[in-house]
């Protein structure tokens, strides 16, 4: 039943407050309410009231539960990829690792920061480069967090410090690079040219920042002038196909060449073996001969001139011509002996095609042919003689 139905006690409210007119005002005034419960707080720890009606037992309370509240409330978590630069006061203090950890509020504070996750900055623009072109060029830097405490408070903001190194690294760079080996050969020299010199760059104000890749993107020309500088591209690609046409063609015939000039050498050498082995020998020949010169000298004379002779005649053309009859003669002896030995050569060739046959009709059976190829091959013999 509730206290204020009819038939109750309307003096009584669960409140303790006395009617006012004779009319419920509704709940106690909060500080009448403060006052009791310091009244009855004093009187277990046994304290006052001060002057004013302060209260040192709802004093003690409050200091308690403020002290749990800022207790709790120190408590913090840095997550796994993140670690934690605390300053105390300002000051820097300690750097944690990932996990839960306790700091006085008020006094510490705690920056986390991600030394995990790889990052990427961007940079492009149009750049003139050492041949006085104009090229956009695209970089994408990718890198990581290293050091905490150097990445949030040795620079005003190390991102923004990063982004301005990398762009004028890359500038640098580009100036210092002619626009072919931008666009074609030189994109691996350009690549690491730029990550040297931003290391270099970052290194001077320890921004805290490891880089992990650099990745040159496509470069190309401005758009008045693309097509130009596709031509130049398509001709620059020709030109390394034909270098790689002529590699393979000198792979090919070089070889050969060497194998020629080896032959050569081997001739040579050959040559020069005979030259000197054909000279030791004429030397020891005439070494014989000196003897029987010395013996007899008229007669060694005359069989050296008649020798000597023999060796020029037989190697040039002889002419026999009769004029006595007065009707000149011609008779050329060379043509002569070559139609002689071509003559003997046939009835060489005529013998050795008799004694073949020979042999096949012993071996052949009696049922052969009845011509006698012993007599055609002696007619044949005998007409080449004629």
């Amino acid at each position: 039943m509730a206290w204020n139905e009819p038939g109750n006690n309307k003096d009584k409210d669960p409140w303790g407050n006395k009617p006012r007119g004779g009319n419920d005002q509704g709940p106690p005034d909060f500080d009448e309410l403060m006052k009791k419960l310091g009244s009855r707080m004093g009187g277990v720890f046994g304290g006052g009231k001060g002057s004013g009606g302060f209260s040192w037992g709802a004093a003690v309370v409050v200091l308690i539960l403020a002290a749990v509240v800022w207790g709790i409330s120190g408590f913090y978590t840095i997550k796994n990829a993140e670690q934690g630069v605390v300053l105390h006061f300002g000051q820097y203090k300690e750097t944690v690792s990932s996990g839960l950890h306790w700091k006085p509020t008020f006094i510490d504070k705690v920056y986390p920061v991600d030394t995990r996750t790889v990052r990427s900055i961007p940079a492009s623009g149009y750049m003139l480069t050492k041949d006085e072109n104009v090229v956009r060029v695209q970089i994408e830097v990718q890198y990581k967090v290293n050091d905490p405490k150097a990445y949030k408070f040795n620079v005003t903001d190390a991102v923004d410090s990063l982004s301005q190194a990398v762009d004028a690294s890359l500038r640098y760079v580009v100036g210092h690079t002619t626009m072919d080996d931008i666009l074609t050969t030189g994109r691996e020299q350009v690549r690491r040219d730029t990550w040297d010199l931003i290391n270099k760059t970052i290194a001077q104000y320890h921004l805290g920042i490891d880089i992990q890749d650099v990745n040159f993107l496509p470069a190309r020309a401005p758009d008045a002038v693309k097509a130009a500088f596709d031509d130049a591209i398509a001709a620059k690609e020709d030109e390394q196909r034909y270098i790689r046409e002529a590699e393979a063609y000198a792979s090919e015939v070089e070889p050969i060449a060497r194998g020629k000039a080896t032959r050569i050498l081997q001739e040579a050498d050959a040559y020069k073996q005979q030259v000197v082995l054909k000279a030791q020998g004429e030397v020891a020949r005439f070494n014989k001969l000196l003897p029987e010169y010395e013996a007899s000298p008229k007669v060694t004379r005359t069989r050296l001139y008649l020798e000597t002779i023999e060796q020029v005649y037989g190697n040039s053309s002889k002419v026999l011509v009769d004029g006595g009859s007065g009707n000149l003669m011609y008779l050329p002896l060379d043509k002569l002996m070559e139609k002689q030995q071509s003559s003997k050569a046939n009835d060489n060739n005529g013998d050795e095609l008799f004694q073949i046959q020979q042999r096949q009709g012993q071996a052949s059976d009696s049922g052969l042919s009845s011509s006698d190829p012993r007599g055609v091959n002696r007619n044949a013999g005998r007409t080449g003689r004629d």
